[in-house]
């Protein structure tokens, strides 16, 4: 019985038993395409997990590197950033499963607002709760810091879906503190965390 494959890469898709060795139309090799069909719940699950714990094992590697680093220690260094690729590569490979995860450029803007303002609205207070009882105001306002930067976030997603629409281009600068993202023109200090403006990044 044949079944519907996708290409990951360029969206190919290909009725048959097995994935074509190579995709005709991009090159793509067969372990780059996935059953083009609805994941089982509990699948989806899982894979969301996983994707969860690759992506938290890449930061983790790289923080780990930039400590070997600073340690005097460049191959272990190197050794970890090794390490934090191969986990983003494995993140990269589940996250294709995810049903909708990835659409066209405007959806997965309107996909990323929403996902902006949830966390604003319904995750961060939670946990901003939570801290406070605890009495772990330290938490508590790293956490705020992040619901304030997730409303900014939210906010370029939106001015980026009209610049879309208009044909603009933009820079983007992220503070290397709490991770506000600036564009156009700089403030002297950021407005959340009030680090000075040589601690933002610019994005290339």
């Amino acid at each position: 019985m044949n079944k519907r494959w996708k290409c990951t890469v360029c969206g190919y898709i290909h009725d048959g038993k097995n994935p074509p060795d190579v995709c005709p139309v991009c090159g793509a090799n067969k372990y780059q395409f996935i059953l083009y069909e609805k994941l089982p719940d509990a699948l989806e699950k899982r894979l969301k997990e996983a994707f969860a714990g690759e992506s938290k094992a890449h930061v983790r590697n790289l923080a780990f590197g930039r400590k070997a680093e600073e340690d005097g220690f460049p191959q272990i260094a190197r050794l970890f950033r090794a390490v934090a690729e191969a986990e983003r590569v494995h993140a990269d490979e589940y996250l294709k499963y995810l049903e909708g995860v990835i659409g066209e450029t405007e959806n997965n803007l309107k996909a990323a607002f929403e996902s902006e303002i949830k966390a604003k609205t319904e995750v961060y207070p939670a946990l901003i709760q939570e801290a406070f009882a605890l009495k772990r105001e330290d938490v508590a306002f790293s956490f705020s810091r992040s619901r304030d930067v997730e409303e900014r976030h939210a906010k370029l997603y939106k001015d980026a879906l009209e610049a879309l629409v208009a044909d603009r281009t933009m820079d983007y600068y992220v503070c290397q503190v709490c991770g506000y993202v600036f564009e156009g023109d700089l403030p002297e200090e950021c407005p959340v965390c009030l680090t000075k403006k040589e601690n933002f990044q610019k994005v290339v």
